[in-house]
């Protein structure tokens, strides 16, 4: 039988190329620290779990990274295609039937989580792990999906969720539970304040 397939979307922790938003509010250095650290403690478990084949899809192209520090050796790794985030994610969701896409900075993403967004899937055709921003965490495809499934996005606002939805209209769309992302100092405040 074939593992699904999680695609972890992970940008090079490099000093001012990450958590642009978040840095803007607690500085360059503490945003790639954050970034590092979320990225190490979602990343690894993701990808040691056997009921999936995990895939790091990694930007930008030909960066320097020790991704082993972040995943098991041995983690397959590809590089994200060109376009935004939309074209992005189509472009590595396509080469699989059924597979869900996560990105790597989401504090409290676990690998139950995964699990339930495979469980969905065996009864919806889509399934998405709703932000708090208006956005999503996750989304999952099985092999009947739009031809467009990022068309007309609005990506990083609070409309994010509403768009891709829309493209899904006559669908079985499935939520997960409703997680918080971290893109500013007042989200990282919050966090905290939820630990």
């Amino acid at each position: 039988m074939n593992r699904p397939t999680v695609i972890l979307f992970a940008r090079a922790p490099r000093l001012g190329a990450v958590k642009r938003r978040l840095a803007k509010g607690i500085g360059d250095r503490a945003a790639l620290r954050f970034y590092q650290a979320t990225l190490a403690a979602t990343a690894r478990p993701i990808a040691r779990d056997r009921r999936w084949r995990t895939v790091l899809a990694t930007t930008p192209a030909g960066a320097r990274t020790d991704w082993t520090r972040f995943v098991p050796r041995g983690t397959m790794r590809v590089t994200q295609p060109k376009g935004d985030l939309g074209a992005r994610m189509e472009g590595c969701l396509r080469r699989y039937p059924r597979a869900v896409l996560v990105g790597s900075d989401i504090p409290e993403l676990c690998p139950a989580d995964i699990a339930a967004a495979f469980r969905a899937l065996g009864r919806a055709d889509a399934v998405f792990g709703p932000a708090t921003d208006g956005g999503y965490w996750l989304i999952g495809l099985g092999p009947r999906r739009p031809a467009r499934p990022f068309a007309r996005v609005r990506w990083s606002s609070e409309h994010a969720l509403a768009d891709t939805g829309a493209n899904f209209r006559g669908r079985r769309v499935a939520l997960l539970r409703r997680l918080h992302d971290v893109d500013t100092a007042e989200d990282l405040a919050c966090l905290k304040a939820r630990s």
